[in-house]
């Protein structure tokens, strides 16, 4: 299948550069998966479209302050770590700026109390980074780091917390879930006040998931692999809203590919408690397991999420919704409005 097919044209003033004030202000475009019928919302009109029996499916990933500047020790030029994946024992795998100087052998310096590495190379560019510190490396990072922002805001956040959703807890992601930065803590009260039950899966977001394809046919895109956990608490969740005929509803991607990651693991039986690693790749063809509905933010062209949110609802509706999105100056990608897909 050609990338091709999931390019259109973007006008680059639709790319929100800035979060809005207020989380809940968005802009709600719903797209009825069957039909292709579209209708426009503020983002306070989700509730309308949920019932009573529905699971609504939150990744409670929290990103870390992943982008840290150093110097190289042998020649005091500057050097930007991007971490990605925690490797254990003090390894991280991560993206480094200037890539051709920064080789194996390489040791960045960070603060008196942080150093590291460069142990080997990894795909996609990476580097294999070992650390050396004085302290918690947690807490040094935290005051070190700052957070990993997309490149297309310019803007540092004066407040960290409104790249992290309301109900963030499990620290490790490059990157926010953004579908669930429109969440406030009253909205989730009002959902759960329905009879709308409200569970958490974690998938640790890598910069793979965002990353624009280089390859020509869709086959051939290989994803970068995500830590992803699923607990005994939600399993049952989960079980029991297929079993009432309830909805299983993913807010964001990151949820929908954990989920389907799961489906893919249990075949017909029961969901249960699990983790691991994913590099589920979802596009058009694709048959969803677990999913039902998601609510998901509007991405950019020519991008595995279009291409994931396409295999749901079908390319033509999912384009023909994007037009009308453009047409009507909806904000896209990690700050933007958002689609509700049902």
């Amino acid at each position: 299948m050609d990338v091709e097919l999931y390019d259109f044209d973007l006008p680059e003033e639709l790319i929100a550069q800035t979060p809005l004030l207020e989380r809940s202000a968005s802009r709600l475009l719903t797209l009825n998966k069957q039909t292709g019928e579209t209708e426009h919302h503020t983002f306070n009109d989700l509730l309308s479209y949920l019932k009573p029996g529905d699971t609504l499916v939150l990744n409670d990933t929290r990103v870390i302050p992943a982008r840290m500047f150093g110097v190289k020790k042998d020649t005091g030029a500057k050097a930007e770590v991007l971490l990605l994946k925690d490797l254990g024992e003090d390894r991280w795998e991560a993206l480094v700026k200037p890539g051709k100087k920064l080789k194996k052998g390489s040791e960045i310096v960070f603060s008196d109390e942080l150093t590291a590495i460069i142990e080997d190379e990894s795909d996609m560019g990476g580097r294999v980074l070992k650390f050396s510190y004085q302290g918690i490396f947690n807490e040094i990072l935290d005051r070190l780091g700052q957070m990993p922002l997309p490149p297309y805001i310019k803007e540092k956040l004066d407040d960290r917390e409104r790249y992290q959703t309301v109900y963030s807890k499990h620290e490790g992601s490059a990157a926010a879930p953004t579908a669930g930065l429109h969440f406030t803590e009253s909205l989730l009260q009002k959902i759960a006040d329905m009879g709308v039950q409200i569970t958490f899966i974690t998938l640790h977001v890598g910069l793979g998931t965002f990353r624009p394809m280089s390859v020509d046919r869709i086959e051939d895109h290989v994803m970068h692999e995500e830590f992803y956990m699923l607990s005994k608490e939600t399993a049952q969740i989960l079980n029991e809203t297929k079993a009432r005929g309830g909805r299983i509803i993913a807010v964001g991607t990151t949820s929908a590919r954990t989920l389907e990651t799961v489906a893919g693991q249990i075949g017909d039986g029961p969901v249960v408690e699990t983790s691991g690693w994913t590099g589920i790749f979802i596009y058009p063809g694709y048959k969803f397991g677990l999913v039902d509905a998601m609510l998901t933010n509007f991405h950019l062209p020519k991008s595995t999420l279009v291409m994931l949110v396409s295999a749901l609802a079908g390319r033509e509706h999912v384009l023909a919704a994007y037009r009308e999105a453009i047409e009507m100056r909806y904000r896209f990608f990690s700050f933007g409005d958002a689609m509700f897909i049902y």
